[in-house]
């Protein structure tokens, strides 16, 4: 399953990196493609991931899900 979430506060590669990391470090997330260019985090994931718990793990880490 893809899901595609939109982001604001990012601004470059680092700040790309720290949502990949937050992302992948869910059970269940296979990846995450991050763009502080495009303002998108594409996760590819297993049915049974919470949508709740990636934009958690976004917002954990400074950034807000749109």
């Amino acid at each position: 399953m893809q899901t595609i979430f939109k982001i604001s506060g990012m601004s470059c590669e680092h700040c790309e990196r720290h949502v990949r990391e937050a992302l992948e470090e869910i059970e269940g997330v296979a990846s995450a493609q991050v763009s502080h260019t495009e303002n998108t985090a594409t996760v590819e994931h297993a049915d049974n991931v919470s949508l709740d718990a990636m934009k958690e793990a976004i917002v954990e880490v400074g950034y807000e899900v749109q």
